[in-house]
């Protein structure tokens, strides 16, 4: 049934790492735009990436820049829409995930974005990127965070496509027999990791409100 999905997803890789570099580098730009503003396409930057270099080795210099350029300006195009201010995100955020988020500004300033922005989901990225714009933090520093830390994530994945190119593409023909057990192990991983978020969450929240009610007995 789900067959198709499959296909698409391997021919689509296929092509990508098959495409010149004068194609391939404006489409990871796109991409890279697409899923840091108002889309998500989870870790396709990271998993092109990857296959790219594995197969074509020479790139690893400077292929890891397009889709941190593209993440750069999709970032900056969320990051202009939350000019709007703390309201317009309500809309779209939980308050108490605003409020947690705004905390974690107020303490590091820009620099709480950064941990976002190296790691891939179901690390949130967004609601730091519409933080930073609804707080009014100047662009260009917003930018340079954006790109330092968005390189380093595609430049580490390419480095270590480089040196286990071998090791890669032995995964990407294992994964042509068993995409769906690749899928499932995925899906469920990150659900437990949710699941042990939340749950960590809340211990820390009922933790909190005992130490409040032990500071104000009413």
């Amino acid at each position: 049934m789900f067959e198709w999905i499959k296909v698409w997803f391997l021919e689509a890789t296929r092509q990508t790492v098959e495409l010149p570099l004068h194609a391939a580098a404006p489409l990871m730009v796109v991409v890279g735009a697409i899923d840091s503003s108002l889309l998500s396409l989870p870790e396709v930057n990271d998993y092109i990436t990857v296959a790219r270099i594995a197969h074509l080795p020479h790139e690893v210099l400077y292929f890891p820049l397009f889709p941190a350029i593209g993440s750069v300006i999709g970032s900056f195009v969320l990051f202009r829409i939350a000019r709007g201010g703390e309201r317009l995100l309500e809309r779209r955020f939980k308050s108490h995930h605003l409020d947690r988020v705004k905390s974690l500004y107020q303490r590091w300033g820009i620099f709480a974005l950064v941990i976002p922005a190296l790691l891939p989901p179901p690390m949130p990225f967004k609601i730091f990127v519409a933080m930073a714009g609804a707080l009014g933090y100047p662009p260009g520093r917003f930018i340079l965070t954006i790109l330092c830390a968005r390189a380093i994530r595609y430049y580490f994945w390419g480095v270590l496509a480089f040196f286990l190119r071998d090791e890669v593409k032995l995964v990407f023909a294992w994964l042509e027999n068993n995409f769906f057990t690749f899928i499932g192990s995925v899906v469920i991983g990150a659900a437990v990791a949710y699941i042990l978020y939340r749950l960590f969450q809340n211990a820390r929240n009922r933790s909190l409100r005992s130490r409040a009610e032990a500071t104000f007995p009413d």
